[in-house]
């Protein structure tokens, strides 16, 4: 849903660990830019281990954003456990020692996520992509999920039919502003129209119902579920090829704590957890076209 595209290649997620978990040069990606985190090698990751990384002592604080959205949470409830990255926070926790108890949610608005400084929490969880200049401000983890791009639009509109890549510069677009659906917009498809600019994913949405927008840009599953439950007489048109772009957890900038979370990706992805929530909160299918911007 958000977020900015990074240059490195990486295979698409579906089937295996679809995008963010799976494939080698995501992870390495995501591992170089974590790299400002090092505590050294032989650093101890038990739950004992890590309490003087933690932002407060005997728990684990993971932020997220206000208002957050099905697929990735489920009625605005990061706590339940439900949803790809609440389910992903506490498989990480579990495998960190840490019980659900233990695991205290704050709200961190995702535009000031990636700024520079001090972070009230341990890590953030919120659709935020890798990306070199942010990673100069603030480390990543490892990818927890590999994005694609895909296109919302209404049924009926000229654009559910009519994609090739000299139509598609044809449509007005709008996004959220900050977001790699914005970024593709404008550096891969090249609309002849500015794409509108909106301050939430929400004012998009109207937009679009509005008619006052063609189309928008989203990662697949968030595109799948405006389509199929949330906007009325949507449909997901197609989806864009990979980018490289992956999804990872924030920290400031040289946390230790990264290096422990980046072996708890590892072993959620080797135990095929992180497939299974996939298949489980997301429903990627290879049914969906890929179409060239």
């Amino acid at each position: 849903m958000r977020r900015i595209i990074v240059a490195a290649a990486a295979t698409t997620l579906i089937g295996t660990a679809m995008a963010a978990c799976g494939s080698t040069s995501s992870s390495s990606t995501g591992s170089s830019s974590s790299s400002t985190g090092a505590s050294g090698p032989g650093s101890a990751c038990t739950h004992a281990g890590i309490q003087n990384k933690l932002y407060t002592k005997g728990v684990l604080t993971v932020a997220t954003d206000n208002p957050v959205y099905t697929p990735w949470f489920v009625s605005n409830k990061p706590s339940d456990g439900k949803g790809y990255e609440s389910a992903v926070a506490y498989a990480i926790a579990a495998q960190l020692g840490f019980t659900k108890s233990q695991v205290v949610w704050v709200t961190e608005p995702f535009s000031s996520s990636y700024a520079p400084g001090p972070k009230k929490f341990d890590f953030d969880i919120n659709e935020i992509s890798y990306t070199p200049q942010r990673a100069q401000a603030v480390t990543f983890s490892a990818s927890y999920y590999d994005v694609q791009q895909a296109i919302v639009a209404l049924k009926g509109t000229a654009i559910v039919t009519k994609h090739t890549p000299a139509e598609l510069k044809n449509y007005l677009y709008g996004d959220q502003v900050g977001t790699t659906g914005l970024t593709y917009i404008t550096n891969d498809i090249q609309p002849t129209a500015q794409p509108r600019v909106f301050d939430t994913l929400s004012e998009v949405s109207a937009a679009l119902e509005a008619h006052r927008i063609d189309a928008l840009i989203t990662d697949t599953p968030t595109a799948q579920y405006m389509a199929s439950a949330q906007l009325k007489h949507a449909v997901l048109v197609a989806q864009f090829p990979s980018v490289g772009e992956h999804y990872g957890l924030l920290f400031h900038l040289g946390n230790p704590l990264v290096n422990c979370v980046n072996k708890a990706i590892a072993a959620l992805k080797a135990n095929g957890t992180l497939q299974r929530l996939q298949q489980k909160y997301l429903k990627i299918y290879l049914t969906f076209p890929t179409v060239q911007p």
